[in-house]
C-alpha cells in the first residue's frame, strides 16, 4: 500500500505510518527469502540442516537438567548421535534365490611336469548378484476339442478361461506387470510403450491405458472394501495433495485432489492393519470431503486445512468427528521463519518439539498404555513450557512477522496438538498419511497428470492397493497379479473380497508357503 499524498503533518501519524511500511518491508523480505529457499535452498527439516552450528541442538539441555557452573569455561560438544549401520549385502546372498552354476575349468588338466592327469582336491565359489531382463513372450492356449465316435454326441471341451481384456491379447500378468510398473515404480505409459518396441513388440500408449481401466474395472469391488475397512477404525489420518487432469477445451489442465485416508497401528500394537486409500475428487471444499467421510466417526488426525473444521461444524447431529492435530506442520512453520529470519525463538521452538519427538522415537512400538504414561511424565512438562514460551514471546512481537503467524497456528491448535499425551493410541503427528503421499507425487511428476476424470478415479483404485500391499510387506506385482487372476477367474466371489486385501491376502500366502515347507522338510 502506498504512502497518501500529500504525507500527514501528525508526527504520530507519521510515526504509525513509518511503523506499518518497516512492517510490510520485513514481510515482503521474509517471503523473498522463503521463495529463494523453497527455490534454491535444502528441503530438509533435520536439525542439523536447519542450524549446523548448533549439532543436534543438545536436546538434554531442554529437559531441565542441571545448567553448568558459572566458572566452567570449558567448551562442550555437541553429543553426537550413533550412526545407523549401512544396508549392505554383506555375505551370502538371499537363500530363496536360484542359483544357476558355471563352473571355468583350467586350460589343461595334464601335470606340465609329468605329463600326468592332476586331480581335484577343492574348488572356490564366489556369488553375484545377477538378472535376467523381461522377457517378452506369446502365450498359447490350446484347448483340444474331444467326440465320440460311437453316436452323435455334443464335442467335449474345456471352456475358455476368462481374461482381464475380454477378447483381448494380454494376459493377466501382463496386464499387472504394465499397472504396477505405473503406479509402483512410476513408469509412464509412454515410457513403457518404449520399452515394448525395444523387444520388438509395437503397443501403443492407448492400448495400455486401457488395459490399465479394465484392471481397476474389476478392482472397484476390492478398492471399496478397502475404503470401507479404513473408515470402520476409530483413529483415521487424512490428507489431500493436488492431480492435475486434462480439460478439454481450456487449453489447460484442471486441478483435482488426491484425498488420503489411512490407518496403522503398529506404532502402539494396535489391531488395525497398514491401509492406505485415496479418492479421487474434483475439488478441495468440505463438500468433497463430508461426501467419503459421512459414515466416519471417531478421531480424524489432519493438518490445520479449514475443511476438516468445516466437516466437524457440520456434523450437528449423528456420529461425531474429533480433529486432532499434527505437531509435525507446527514446527515446520518455525523452521521457515528460522530458515529466512534466523530467529533465536523460532530455533528454541524447534528444540523443544525434537525434545518430544525423541521421547516418542523411544516409546515407538510400544504399547498405548505405556505410551500414555510416559508422555504424561516426559512430553507434557516439555509441552507446557512451550506454550508459556509462546505466550510470552507473542506479546513482546509485532502480530504481522512471520514469527507471530507461526505461534498464533500453533496455540490455536493447541487442543488437538496435546491429544496425544491423553491418549496412547494417537500419534504426534501425520506422518503415516505424508508418507503415503510420496508415491502419488512420484506418479505425479512423472506422468504430469491424468488425462481424464475417469483416468484420475482409476488412479485412485489401483494405487490404493498397490501402496497399501507394500505397506503389508507384499511385492507389488505378485499380488496385483494374483489378485486379479482369482476376481477375473471366479475363484474369489463378490462375498468373500475381503480374504484378497493385502494383509489378509499375505497371511493366508505366507501360510501356504510355510505348510509347503515343512511338507518338503
Amino acid at each position: 500500500m502506498p504512502p497518501p499524498d500529500p504525507l500527514p503533518q501528525d508526527p504520530a501519524e507519521l510515526a504509525r505510518m513509518v511503523r506499518r511500511l518497516a512492517a510490510e518491508k520485513a514481510e515482503l523480505q521474509e517471503q523473498v527469502k522463503t521463495l529463494k529457499a523453497l527455490i534454491f535452498g535444502a528441503k530438509s527439516e533435520k536439525a542439523a540442516v536447519i542450524d549446523p552450528q548448533q549439532g543436534l541442538l543438545d536436546l538434554g539441555d531442554l529437559a531441565l537438567e542441571a545448567a553448568p557452573p558459572a566458572n566452567d569455561n570449558a567448551s562442550r560438544a555437541a553429543p553426537e548421535r550413533p550412526r545407523r549401520p549401512a544396508n549392505r549385502n554383506v555375505g551370502a546372498l538371499p537363500r530363496h534365490l536360484p542359483r544357476v552354476e558355471r563352473v571355468i575349468e583350467p586350460e589343461s588338466t595334464t601335470c606340465p611336469c609329468c605329463a600326468g592327469w592332476l586331480h581335484r582336491i577343492g574348488e572356490d565359489v564366489a556369488e553375484a548378484l545377477d538378472v535376467i531382463p523381461a522377457v517378452v513372450r506369446v502365450l498359447r492356449t490350446i484347448r483340444p476339442k474331444y467326440v465320440c465316435r460311437a453316436c452323435a454326441g455334443r464335442p467335449v471341451q474345456a471352456p475358455a478361461r476368462p481374461r482381464v481384456v475380454d477378447g483381448g491379447m494380454a494376459s493377466t500378468a501382463l496386464v499387472a506387470h504394465v499397472v504396477v510398473a505405473k503406479f509402483a515404480w512410476h513408469l509412464p505409459l509412454y515410457r513403457q510403450a518404449q520399452m515394448f518396441a525395444g523387444q520388438g513388440v509395437a503397443l501403443d500408449r492407448a492400448t495400455l491405458m486401457f488395459w490399465v481401466r479394465r484392471a481397476a474395472w474389476w478392482l472397484k469391488p476390492l478398492y471399496d472394501r478397502l475404503l470401507l475397512y479404513i473408515r470402520s477404525q476409530e483413529r483415521v489420518y487424512c490428507d489431500e495433495t493436488p492431480l492435475p487432469r486434462l480439460d478439454p477445451g481450456r487449453g489447460r489442465t484442471k486441478v483435482c485432489q488426491l484425498w488420503a485416508q489411512a490407518v496403522d497401528d503398529r506404532p502402539w500394537r494396535g489391531l488395525a492393519m497398514p491401509a492406505v486409500g485415496y479418492v479421487f475428487a474434483e475439488g478441495r471444499d468440505t463438500a468433497a470431503l463430508q461426501e467419503q467421510m459421512a459414515a466416519f466417526a471417531g478421531i480424524l488426525q489432519v493438518d490445520g486445512y479449514a475443511a476438516y473444521k468445516a466437516l466437524v461444524r457440520r456434523r450437528r447431529s449423528g456420529a461425531k468427528v474429533r480433529l486432532v492435530f499434527c505437531l509435525s506442520h507446527a514446527r515446520r512453520k518455525f523452521v521457515a521463519v528460522f530458515k529466512t529470519t534466523r530467529s533465536d525463538v523460532a530455533r528454541d521452538v524447534i528444540a523443544r518439539i525434537g525434545a518430544v519427538y525423541a521421547i516418542e522415537e523411544r516409546i515407538r512400538g510400544t504399547t498405548a498404555e505405556t505410551r500414555r504414561r510416559v508422555r504424561q511424565a516426559e512430553s507434557r512438562p516439555l509441552m507446557e513450557a512451550l506454550k508459556a514460551r509462546l505466550l510470552e514471546v507473542r506479546g513482546a512481537i509485532s502480530g504481522q512477522s512471520s514469527l507471530a503467524k507461526a505461534i498464533n497456528y500453533t496455540l490455536g491448535h493447541w487442543d488437538g496438538l496435546v491429544a496425544f499425551l491423553d491418549d496412547g493410541r494417537i500419534d504426534v503427528d501425520t506422518n503415516t498419511v505424508e508418507r503415503s503421499m510420496r508415491p502419488i507425487g512420484l506418479g505425479r511428476k512423472n506422468s504430469l497428470f491424468a488425462g481424464s476424470a475417469a483416468g484420475g478415479r482409476d488412479w485412485a483404485i489401483l494405487a490404493s492397493l498397490i501402496q497399501s500391499a507394500r505397506l503389508n510387506g507384499a511385492d507389488p506385482y505378485t499380488y496385483m497379479a494374483d489378485v486379479l487372476e482369482r476376481m477375473v477367474s471366479g475363484a474369489v466371489k463378490a462375498n468373500s473380497l475381503d480374504r484378497l486385501l493385502p494383509w489378509t491376502w499375505k497371511a493366508e500366502r505366507d501360510g501356504a508357503v510355510d505348510g509347503e515347507e515343512s511338507q518338503a522338510a
